[in-house]
């Protein structure tokens, strides 16, 4: 299992994080482990799951990844 964190432009309150946290959580065999202002912590098999597919989440909910 992998552990990784993403940096969120773009949040500023608690209705922008539970719309992250709703995108993530429609993806199966992740486990979300903390969504907050500016980030989101996931732990998820990279067998099963790529980044990108993550990272598309987090954008449909409305916010840019970045580095």
């Amino acid at each position: 299992m992998k552990i990784q964190e993403f940096k969120i432009e773009g949040m500023s309150c608690q209705h922008c994080v539970m719309a992250v946290k709703k995108e993530l959580n429609k993806i199966e065999n992740i486990k979300v482990e903390d969504v907050q202002i500016g980030s989101a912590k996931v732990q998820y098999d990279e067998n099963k799951i790529s980044d990108k597919i993550l990272i598309e989440a987090i954008e449909e909910a409305g916010y840019k990844v970045v580095d």
